[in-house]
Parts: C-alpha cells; sequence; structure tokens
C-alpha cells in the first residue's frame, strides 16, 4: 500500500499543501487562506487531495504543519488578556526594554506598547541572587492579593517570571503551584521552564509572548486536531519549529513560542536539505509570499540559527545593531530576515507624490485587484499582471482566474492618474520598488553579516520569489539562480525534508580561561541526557540520534554573544582553544575583526535530533499538476526601459529538459511563475531545478 506525507503550509494569501507518497507520488494544492478560522483551509486542501488521490486517512503516515496563527495573533493584538507576575522593583520591565532604536534619526520613533498593560503586571516580596541563593522568601500574603486581582480581571493566562529564576526556580514553581490550586484551568508560562537564561528583560518578554499567545495557539491546535480525527487521520500532527526542527503537537502547546516563525523556517529548511543532496554548500533563500518575503543564509553546508530575534516590527532581522522595532523573542531561530513586501503588497502615493509599497497588503481577503474580490488597491501582483510576467487570464492551472482589465484601471487610477506617468511606467516602477524593498532583507542575511551575497546561489521559492529574483539577484551582485521544483509551495515540501529536533539551554556564565571544566561537563551531561530522553519518547532508537552543542560566547566586556558549535562532546583544555579559535573567526565574519582578548561563556544550548533512517529527500520532484494554457505560446513581457517589450515564449518546467535555452522566457507553472530576463540562461538540473545564469 502505497503511504503519503503531508505538508501544511498557511500563508497570508494562501495555503500550501503537498502530498509526497514513497513511491514518488506527487500532488500538490494551493487554497484561498481562512483568516478567520485557519484550520478550514486546511481541512479544505486534505480532503480535496485525498479525494483526488483516491486514498483514505489509513494512507497517510505523517502530517508536518507550519502556521502563522502565533504571528499574526502578535501582529493584529488578538492574543489572550494576559498577566504578568515579577519581582518587586521589576513591574516596568517590559516599558523600558532596550535602550537602541532601530531608528536612530527618528524624532517621533516609539517603542511598541507593552504586550501587557501596566495595570495587568503585579509585584511580588521575593529575591533570588545570580547564584542561586535566596535572600528573601516568598511572600505569600502579597500572593494572595495578586490572585484574587487575577480573579477579579477575569484573566486566565499568566506569566511568571522572577529575577534570576534561571538560577533557582523555587519561588516561580511555588507561584505557579499557587495559582493553580486556586484558579481553574488557568494557563501558566512559567520563564525558568520556558527560557532558563540570564538577561531580565528577554526571559521576561519571552515569557509574556508565550502566555500571551498560548491559548490562541491551544485552541486552534487543538480544534485542527479534533477535525483530522473526525476524518479518521491516527498519524501525530508535528509542527515546524523556528529553529528548523519538527516538535510534537503537545510541546507546541505548551511553548508556542518555539513555533512563531515556523512558516518562514520550512522554506529554510527545504533549502538546506536540497543543497545537501545536489552539493550545493553555499545558498541564500529568497522566499516571498503574499504579503512579506523572507530571506537567509545556508553557509558550508549549515544553516545559521540566531539567538533571538524580534517579531512585530517593520522588518523582523537578528542583527546585532538594529534592535527596538519589535517584540524580543529570546529562542533559538533560523536566521532570517523578513519585510513588509509580497504578492499582495499597496502600492501608494506619499504626500510628497513619491511612489511607496506597502506595508500594507491585501492580503487574503479581498486579495490583489485582478483577482476580482472586491480588491481596489494596486498591488504587486497587479503590475506584474500589467507586464506580462503573470499569466492575464488565469492562475493555478487555469482554475484561479485573473482579471487584467481590474488591474490596469486600480493602477491608473491611483498611481499613473495621480503621477501623469504611462501605465506601464507606474508598473514598472512598482516592481522595481518591491525589489529594492526585498534586497534589504538580502543584504541583512549577508553583506551585513559579513557575508559576500556574490559567493551564493539564490535558491528563489514562494508564489512570487521565482519573478522577482533576477531583479533581485542583478542589485547583488548574483550570477546563479535556483528555483526548485513545484516553488509556490516548497515551505510545505521543507516540512516533509525536516527532521524532529529538541533545542535546549542552560546559562553557565563563567570565563572561558578560568572554566570549571568538572562543573560545566556536568551540566553539558544533564542536558544531553535530556535530549537523548526526549528523543527516545518520540522513538527515535540510540542509532537514530545526532547531538549537536552549541556555545554562546562574548568577549569579555561585550553586550552580545555569537553562536558557535563545539567541536567536541566535553570541555578539555584541547576543546578549550578550538573554541576560542572558533570563536575568533565567527566574530571576524560577523563584525569584521578578531582579538586576542579574555573570552566568557555565556549559555550552553544542545540539539537533539532525530535521524530517519530512509532519507527525507526524493530524487527527483516532478510535479502532475497540469497548467492549461499551452494554446498562448508568446505574450508582450515588458523588461524595463533598456529592454523594452519582447515578444516572450511561454514555456513549462519540461521545455527546458532538452537543452538550456537563453531568454527572454516565461516558465508558468501551476503554482509559481518564472521570469527569465534576455541577459540570463536557463536550463534543468538532475533534480529537476531550474538553474539561471547571468549570460553578461
Amino acid at each position: 500500500m502505497e503511504s503519503y506525507r503531508i505538508g501544511v503550509d498557511i500563508g497570508g494569501t494562501f495555503t500550501d499543501i503537498v502530498f509526497l507518497g514513497n513511491k514518488g507520488n506527487l500532488l500538490i494544492k494551493k487554497v484561498a487562506s481562512t483568516p478567520e478560522d485557519y484550520s478550514k483551509s486546511v481541512i479544505k486542501g486534505i480532503s480535496e487531495g485525498i479525494n483526488e488521490l483516491n486514498i483514505n486517512s489509513s494512507n497517510i503516515s505523517e502530517i508536518n504543519h507550519g502556521f502563522t496563527v502565533a504571528t499574526n495573533a502578535i501582529l493584529e493584538g488578538k492574543g489572550e488578556k494576559t498577566a504578568l507576575i515579577t519581582t518587586k522593583g521589576f513591574r516596568d520591565i517590559l516599558e523600558i526594554a532596550r535602550i537602541r532604536t532601530p531608528r536612530l534619526y527618528d524624532l517621533y520613533y516609539q517603542k511598541p506598547t507593552p504586550i501587557i498593560e501596566r495595570k495587568l503586571r503585579f509585584e511580588i516580596d521575593e529575591r533570588i541572587n545570580f547564584r542561586g541563593e535566596i535572600l528573601k522568601e516568598l511572600d505569600y500574603k502579597s500572593l494572595k492579593l495578586i490572585t484574587q486581582k487575577i480573579q477579579s480581571e477575569k484573566i486566565q493566562s499568566i506569566a511568571i517570571c522572577l529575577l534570576h529564576s534561571y538560577a533557582n526556580s523555587k519561588h516561580e514553581l511555588e507561584i505557579a503551584n499557587y495559582l493553580s490550586s486556586q484558579i481553574k484551568n488557568i494557563n501558566l508560562s512559567i520563564s525558568s521552564q520556558i527560557l532558563p537564561e540570564m538577561r531580565e528583560y528577554e526571559r521576561t518578554s519571552t515569557t509574556a509572548i508565550n502566555a500571551y499567545i498560548r491559548p490562541v495557539v491551544k485552541d486552534y491546535l487543538e480544534n485542527l486536531n479534533n477535525q483530522l480525527s473526525k476524518l479518521g487521520f491516527k498519524v501525530p500532527l508535528t509542527i515546524m519549529q523556528s529553529n528548523g526542527g519538527l516538535s510534537p503537537v503537545t510541546l507546541t502547546i505548551d511553548k508556542p513560542i518555539f513555533s512563531i516563525e515556523s512558516g518562514p523556517a520550512a522554506g529554510v529548511v527545504g533549502a538546506f536539505h536540497l543543497g545537501n543532496h545536489i552539493g550545493s554548500e553555499n545558498l541564500m533563500t529568497f522566499d516571498m509570499g503574499g504579503t512579506t518575503a523572507k530571506a537567509s543564509i545556508i553557509e558550508n553546508g549549515e544553516m545559521l540559527l540566531a539567538p533571538e530575534y524580534e517579531v512585530g516590527g517593520g522588518m523582523s532581522v537578528g542583527h546585532r545593531l538594529l534592535k527596538g522595532s519589535g517584540y524580543i523573542l529570546r529562542v533559538p531561530s533560523i536566521d532570517i530576515a523578513e519585510v513588509s513586501s509580497g504578492g499582495g503588497s499597496i502600492a501608494w502615493i506619499d504626500k510628497a507624490e513619491a511612489l511607496q509599497i506597502g506595508p500594507q497588503s491585501s492580503g487574503a481577503n479581498p486579495g490583489p485587484a485582478c483577482y476580482d474580490k472586491g480588491g481596489n488597491n494596486p498591488t504587486v501582483t497587479d503590475a506584474n499582471v500589467l507586464l506580462g510576467y503573470l499569466n492575464p487570464e488565469n492562475l493555478l492551472g487555469g482554475k484561479f482566474p485573473i482579471n487584467s482589465s481590474k488591474a490596469k484601471k486600480i493602477i491608473s487610477d491611483n498611481i499613473s492618474k495621480p503621477l501623469g506617468i504611462p501605465d506601464i511606467e507606474s508598473a514598472w516602477g512598482i516592481h522595481i520598488l518591491v525589489n529594492s524593498n526585498m534586497a534589504r532583507a538580502l543584504r541583512a542575511v549577508s553583506s551585513e553579516r559579513g557575508r559576500d551575497p556574490r559567493k551564493f546561489t539564490l535558491v528563489a521559492f514562494g508564489g512570487g520569489g521565482p519573478i522577482h529574483a533576477t531583479g533581485i539577484a542583478e542589485s547583488l551582485g548574483i550570477s546563479k539562480i535556483l528555483i526548485p521544483p513545484s516553488p509556490g509551495v516548497f515551505s510545505a515540501f521543507g516540512l516533509l525534508f525536516a527532521n524532529v529536533e529538541f533545542h535546549l539551554v542552560k546559562t553557565y556564565f563563567n570565563p572561558l580561561d578560568n572554566l570549571n571544566r568538572s562543573q560545566a561537563n556536568r551540566v553539558l551531561d544533564q542536558l544531553i541526557s535530556q535530549g537523548k530522553k526526549l528523543l527516545i519518547s518520540e522513538g527515535f532508537k540510540s542509532n537514530q540520534q545526532e547531538i549537536v552543542i552549541q556555545l554562546d560566547m562574548k568577549y569579555v566586556g561585550q553586550t552580545s554573544e555569537l553562536t558557535i558549535t563545539m567541536p567536541n562532546k566535553s570541555f578539555t583544555n584541547e576543546s578549550i582553544e578550538q573554541i576560542k579559535e572558533i570563536y575568533m573567526i565567527e566574530h571576524d565574519k560577523t563584525f569584521g575583526y578578531k582579538v586576542n582578548e579574555p573570552m566568557q561563556l555565556v549559555n550552553i544550548r544542545i540539539i537533539a535530533r532525530g535521524i530517519s533512517t530512509k532519507s527525507r529527500v526524493p530524487d527527483k520532484i516532478d510535479s502532475p499538476n497540469k497548467i492549461n494554457n499551452r494554446n498562448i505560446n508568446k505574450r508582450n513581457v515588458y523588461f524595463g526601459k533598456k529592454i523594452g517589450w519582447e515578444n516572450t515564449s511561454i514555456v513549462d518546467r519540461a521545455f527546458l529538459k532538452q537543452k538550456s535555452k537563453k531568454g527572454p522566457l516565461i516558465i508558468e507553472e501551476y503554482d509559481s511563475t518564472s521570469i527569465v530576463p534576455p541577459n540570463w540562461q536557463a536550463s534543468l538540473d538532475f533534480m529537476n531545478n531550474i538553474i539561471l545564469k547571468k549570460t553578461n
């Protein structure tokens, strides 16, 4: 019996679903996302796929999921009403936050509004020092008063974050036990369990966000699980984490902060495994969807992880010098830069009569004007229709009609007439401006990290990535682009390629030169033992377990640290010298210099990874979805003022099987469209990847 694995990725406009069979059979589905209840689009797509494949729920061996529910709850302010209990004197830590701001010369800049309002932030009298020694016992009298206030406010979600609880969790656990005994069905987020690390603001912010989104994520995942059960599915639902690993749904419900960037992470994971499969170690990923564009890099065959990132800002970048645009999450995540630019991004004219793109988006409903669902704002997708990049009649293999005249009218009325320019110049201006916005994300993960983008192959995917890839590549000096099969749903493929992972961390703040090796090794051994137990609980035997050790380090006196991979399994004189050398190399790459100065160990991390006995990446990916536009052989396409209009051939991916073809070409597929300008050449590799190379 043929079995299938299902990958489900919810985006701002479409929900992508991939069915991958153990015999290589493949089906991909794109259905409109349902923001009022995202599980509706998931169930709809899975049900349609099962019917098309003529199988039932017993044929499904795995369901992996990436979602935007947690992110949207933060961006839209629709999380649960939450309280914070903290040590006396630390009530305003969320308000104070960090000193740095992302816009140095903006006199009107305001920090993000704290996710928990001040009247719901409660102080309790207690004190533990950084060594874990209790200086003042917990005041139960004040705890009783706090509990009464929480009950009167009808709060069901509470974040508990006390000073130095990473060193001693006694008081936090006492508070949690008391609250649980007094309030039924209370949602508790305890910082010593969520993030046992030093730095009070980061730990408080992370714990508060976990408490804020936990009920929302819990309701969504439990509802989805129940609906899958009604359809007869008996396999467990697993969730993509921001760090690129899969985790059980129970862990995600308890700690949803680890899955906030699950959708963007899935695409990078897919590129990582694809790169390993074809022997390409240096890749830069570019994922353009309906509302956002994401970028990351894979260097020397490794994904780069960041120890923290911000969510809720205009641009999410794990840059060490750009802080304050959003809410800090101190959790390991794939180092992704994200900008609010996508196919649905709205074009508008500011007071200075300059063209602007986003950050507002038409979203899934009503969508771009050309979707003819009530959208009355010009978008990037509308511009691409006018330029001839997108099929002017339909998308999704003929199943999704396009109203090109509506796109033209909306751009004309809102952009061309106010600026006094032709419609095609307006469309071209929208296209190149959004390219410029999205290039910021790629620079943030490359040149701003000390990496030369010209040394990387650009991997373009998402519904809009292959349309904009060549323009962005030229602006960065990149000469090679890889477009994977089924690029519009490639993040869903990433969900199927990923491994189960558990990330654990413990603060161990000590100078490296005077490190107590036996004590440090005890901490390390405890983390490794915990990681192995978690893998065993998920069914991975000892020969299917991989343990990666990472260290957060800094020079003595620095305020921020870098994460490096530890070369050995224990701290020895030899390994410490190797650690120093690795750190200096990484510091030089990131900041442009290195010095032989004393270093400090801050945190010990481990990644416990479950390895499948069979490869999770198929030898070849070939979508069976057919497109119904073979009667259209050519159309006029605009490539900017220098080149102008070109009568361009419209082909599918199979057209490139015989030999490489020089542009201009439009490669139309069920889920995406790839643009090959006149100065680029296209070919296929052995895995059906489109390879674009610049010819001059």
